[in-house]
């Protein structure tokens, strides 16, 4: 949750500096290679929380 707030955060500035200096397809690409590498993220977490509860029920086997 913080993080999120954190990168809402991240955005609002980098768009008011973007629209400021007139960059504002750079904001726009920005916006989709974080929103990628967010996706990336979750996805990898995901699969090492897989990995590691199907770890935990064949060792306790």
């Amino acid at each position: 949750m913080l993080h999120q707030l954190l990168y809402g955060f991240f955005a609002v500035v980098l768009a008011f500096v973007s629209i400021f200096t007139g960059e504002i397809v750079t904001y726009i690409m920005l916006g989709f290679i974080l929103m990628s590498l967010l996706n990336i993220n979750t996805t990898l977490k995901a699969i090492l929380r897989k990995m590691n509860s199907a770890k935990d029920t064949s060792s306790n086997s």
